[in-house]
């Protein structure tokens, strides 16, 4: 699957994600606590391909500024997640950090999507972006198995490095 394909597809599932957490609204803080981990295994998994694999191929002219603002934003991201593991389904606050989370990633696949993907798409060419999604891809199922969002801690003190 071509790499800017796979990246918008994950952003619709964390979407939807974010969309049943608001639906569990009240819900039982078991039901929030396993959502909130999806959430942020999802988004765990997701940024460490953008960092390691995609935005590394794309570091180039158009896009590099477009993407030092992105591994900050990753990083205010990590840091949300990094709250949220400390904290109890049911304090009062835990609903408010899970939507910030979800304001900061809207506003982060907004920038990606309308601005760095159609810079890179003038980069690279179909082959180029299917290889790298390929390896995105494999890199993201062996992630997503292990829990991600364990490691999200161990990464929040600065942003992910660029080449």
């Amino acid at each position: 699957m071509d790499a800017i394909e796979l990246l918008k597809q994950q952003h619709r599932e964390v979407e939807e994600l974010f969309e049943k957490f608001e639906k569990a609204g009240e819900g039982k803080p078991e039901v929030l606590m396993d959502l909130a981990a999806r959430i942020a295994d999802n988004l765990a998994a997701h940024a460490t391909i953008e960092e390691k694999l995609f935005y590394p191929s794309v570091y180039v002219g158009p896009t590099m500024e477009k993407l030092q603002h992105a591994v900050e934003e990753h990083l205010s991201a990590k840091r949300v997640i990094a709250d949220l593991l400390e904290m109890d389904p049911a304090d009062a606050q835990f609903k408010a950090k899970v939507m910030v989370l979800q304001e900061l990633i809207e506003h982060h696949v907004k920038e990606e999507e309308k601005e760095l993907f159609p810079k890179v798409k003038k980069l690279m060419t179909k082959e180029e972006l299917a290889v790298i999604g390929e390896q995105m891809e494999v890199m993201f199922s062996e992630l997503i198995q292990s829990e991600p969002r364990m490691q999200v801690p161990l990464e929040t003190d600065e942003a992910a490095p660029l080449p």
